[in-house]
């Protein structure tokens, strides 16, 4: 794609990127499987043992991790992943430059659903503060989760409009 400049071929008002690197993706894989298949019947290669092919295929098969996930949609929940990642790192940056760090760390899991089960009266006796002003910072933190996560979206689309409808594709990615 680098050699080729495809990339100028990229046409914001068209789609997304993501959709465009997915599609190219997927011609040059199809352009590799034709390029293999054109070669002559043999192509002065070794003939194999069928039976040796076919052992040595299903040791590599049991090997390989098994999903039910299609490789598009592995792609979407990647893309997902690394968006939440990012968002977590910015609030992370956010919170050691103003100097409440360990904060963040002990609240991260209220964004995360980690720490879901665990009652604020218990993070909030080992924090040394109320159930209520935990329950304050955990909004807080939430909302700016929220501001981060539109901002990062923000950076991937053409138009703003189009954010909520990336937020919801998101959350219906990470739920699958």
């Amino acid at each position: 794609m680098l050699e080729r400049h495809y990339l100028r071929d990229y046409q914001r008002e068209r789609g997304r990127f993501r959709t465009f690197l997915l599609s190219s993706v997927q011609n040059f894989l199809s352009n590799e499987r034709d390029w293999d298949r054109a070669a002559k019947r043999g192509g002065g290669r070794t003939l194999l043992r069928l039976d040796e092919v076919f052992e040595k295929g299903e040791r590599r098969y049991s090997l390989e991790p098994s999903t039910e996930l299609t490789p598009e949609r592995i792609f979407e929940k990647d893309w997902a992943n690394t968006l939440l990642d990012r968002t977590l790192h910015r609030l992370q940056a956010d919170a050691a430059s103003a100097g409440n760090l360990k904060q963040f760390s002990r609240l991260k899991g209220y964004l995360t659903g980690e720490e879901s089960s665990i009652p604020y009266s218990k993070v909030a006796e080992t924090m040394g503060t109320t159930e209520g002003a935990l329950k304050v910072a955990v909004h807080r933190l939430r909302q700016r989760f929220r501001e981060v996560l539109h901002d990062e979206i923000a950076q991937t689309v053409s138009h703003p409009d189009q954010i909520q409808e990336e937020i919801r594709f998101l959350t219906v990615v990470v739920s699958q």
